[in-house]
């Protein structure tokens, strides 16, 4: 329902602001534009959707080897103790323990490309669970929560690109990036875990939150020694190696059960392609609204508004010029994306506006895309309160990152 609200209150104020620069301002193009901009991401959904079916297909086609060769079993059994604490209402030892951890993995490593199906997979078996099949269970809703947060370990995106416009030291956005990412995954648990009345303080979750904690304290020692070189290298040598890795042991698995490992990739591969077709309306839906937001003026409004307040409260509002990027990543990101990289050719890789761009980009992940492609899959219309957990992190997030800019640089 709040998804619901959020979406027509894009198409009411764009029509609004455009109404009054039209009639109070002549600008007779606003409305040209803003029809063009839904027809260009009208578009843009349709061929994300359709640069999806190859990698869905390929990926659920992986993960139902992995699944028949057993080895989602294994890891959700490895799992259990754990997620039975986060997600109560999962059976321990279900499949989608694994599937869940192993999305988890692919985010903190920076592998879009694999995390996306694996969330996608997921999703579909947490369904299964799902008595009623419009409505969003809990598990649901803390799975997507998490992964709005955007917990990143390795942000190899941002710090590739920085290495592209010219950063002195590409790395130097790296820490501050894992704390802020960190902070938004840790408001997005409590949060939900508030909303679904779960215990967090209990021996095992202590256990588990404090390991995670000095696996990304040891990941942050040895990452923070790479020179520019070696962080172009880890981009494009070693993330492939583990993906890579990761079919051949699913391959392996499979064999060992004595499965045929072809017929289970077509049969997987077959789900991918049909959900990358469910996913296309939700898509369109999300982007067009998006698009005739930012096509009225409204985002710079948004901005120019801020930066009005911050001055009136006697704060400092070097950060301001940041904020596109930060409004803008959970709605779209590949938006964001291009937002960081303008801010970056405008102020400089190097400059405190350019660096906090970066921190925006890696702080979070897009809320409404992730909403849109991960219920949508599912045929989830009811939501509950997945929105107002998301942005509560996703706010957390920013909100560190502007804090931790102004400490480091």
């Amino acid at each position: 329902m709040v998804l619901n609200y959020i979406w027509v209150a894009f198409f009411l104020i764009a029509f609004a602001i455009a109404l009054v620069r039209l009639l109070f301002m002549g600008d007779t193009e606003i409305f040209p534009a803003i029809m063009n901009s839904t027809f260009t991401t009208a578009k843009t959904a349709f061929e994300i959707s359709l640069g999806l079916t190859g990698v869905l297909s390929l990926w659920m086609g992986i993960l139902k080897i992995g699944e028949q060769g057993g080895v989602v079993n294994i890891v959700a059994r490895m799992l259990s103790p754990v997620f039975s604490k986060i997600f109560p209402d999962i059976p321990k030892g279900h499949p989608a323990t694994g599937t869940m951890f192993m999305n988890f993995a692919a985010n903190m490593l920076g592998l879009d490309n694999a995390a996306t199906p694996m969330g996608l997979k997921a999703m579909q078996e947490l369904q299964e669970l799902n008595p009623k099949k419009d409505t969003a269970t809990n598990p649901m809703i803390m799975f997507l929560v998490l992964n709005t947060s955007g917990l990143t370990l390795i942000p190899m995106s941002v710090l590739v690109y920085r290495a592209q416009m010219g950063a002195a030291q590409p790395t130097d956005v790296f820490m501050p990036i894992l704390i802020a990412t960190s902070v938004a995954t840790l408001v997005g648990l409590i949060v939900t875990c508030i909303y679904q009345r779960i215990n967090l303080f209990n021996r095992t979750m202590m256990l588990f939150i404090a390991g995670i904690c000095l696996f990304v304290a040891a990941g942050t020692v040895g990452f923070m020694q790479l020179s520019k070189t070696q962080v172009e290298l880890f981009s494009t040598s070693i993330a492939n190696i583990i993906l890579f890795t990761i079919i051949i042991l699913f391959i392996l698995a499979g064999i060992r059960r004595n499965i045929n490992v072809y017929e289970a990739f077509i049969e997987g591969a077959k789900d991918g392609f049909s959900t990358a077709v469910r996913i296309i309306p939700y898509l369109v839906a999300i982007l067009v609204a998006v698009g005739v937001f930012r096509a009225s003026g409204a985002m710079d409004m948004l901005i120019d508004g801020v930066s009005a307040c911050v001055a009136f409260c006697g704060g400092d509002t070097d950060f301001v010029a940041a904020l596109p990027t930060a409004i803008m990543k959970p709605l779209s990101g590949s938006g964001a994306r291009g937002l960081m990289i303008d801010t970056m050719t405008t102020y400089g890789a190097d400059s405190f506006v350019g660096r906090l761009a970066c921190l925006f980009q890696g702080a979070t992940d897009t809320t409404f895309y992730i909403l849109a492609v991960y219920f949508g899959s599912v045929g989830i219309r009811k939501t509950r309160h997945a929105v107002t957990c998301g942005l509560l992190a996703d706010f957390a997030g920013i909100l560190a990152a502007i804090a931790l800019a102004y400490i480091f640089f």
